[in-house]
């Protein structure tokens, strides 16, 4: 018997996903939880085998979840749930060691098996957005310009960047510039945009 954790915000959803891998006969679903700081701690008390996580949790993001389940419970394998099936954030999944990516819009009997894959050990992921992942190219931005970038997504303008950062507003605009033209996008904005598409934030 495969034990499953579902960690997913919506009460709807989550119910749904809990009777469809309750009918099956080889998993047990052992626990429930509604948003991503309880992730850890019901994974302690259950002993699930499997994880089945959404990637867009209150409190604390489904990939952060799944990152502390391997590190501190490495017996619990990890399949994330997404709505958002950009090869960037399929990349972060990878590098946070998660065992399996679904996408919600996958055909019901491919939850269950996805489920038997990670529980078996395997990586399981879609075979179009692992292509995907695989043809995107690495980050262009250096470690600094996406600190800058993550605080200008934030609502920070460069001032305030600046301050926090310990650099002048010239050096900070410069970096924006810099980003805006690395990014091929048509201002900070619409790099944020292009940033997250990709993963990258």
């Amino acid at each position: 018997m495969i034990k499953v954790l579902v960690a997913e915000d919506m009460h709807i959803v989550r119910g749904a996903l809990v009777a469809l891998l309750q009918l099956e006969s080889d998993i047990e679903v052992v626990a429930e939880v509604a948003n991503g700081d309880e992730v850890l701690a019901a994974a302690r008390r259950s002993k699930p085998d499997v994880a089945v996580i959404d990637i867009d949790m209150p409190h604390k993001d489904g990939l952060t979840a799944a990152a502390e389940l391997h590190e501190q419970l490495p017996e619990c394998r990890t399949l994330i749930l997404t709505s958002l099936g950009s090869p960037g954030t399929l990349r972060r999944a990878l590098a946070a060691k998660v065992g399996g990516f679904l996408l919600k819009d996958a055909p019901a009997e491919k939850l269950a098996n996805a489920v038997r894959g990670v529980a078996a050990g395997r990586r399981v992921v879609d075979g179009d957005l692992a292509m995907a992942a695989w043809d995107t190219a690495d980050c262009p931005l250096t470690t600094r310009e996406i600190e800058v970038l993550r605080m200008t997504a934030d609502g920070a303008d460069p001032v305030e960047i600046a301050a926090e950062l310990y650099l002048s507003a010239g050096t900070v605009r410069n970096y924006l510039t810099t980003i805006v033209s690395k990014s091929g996008a048509r201002n900070r904005f619409d790099a944020v945009r292009i940033a997250r598409e990709a993963g990258w934030i």
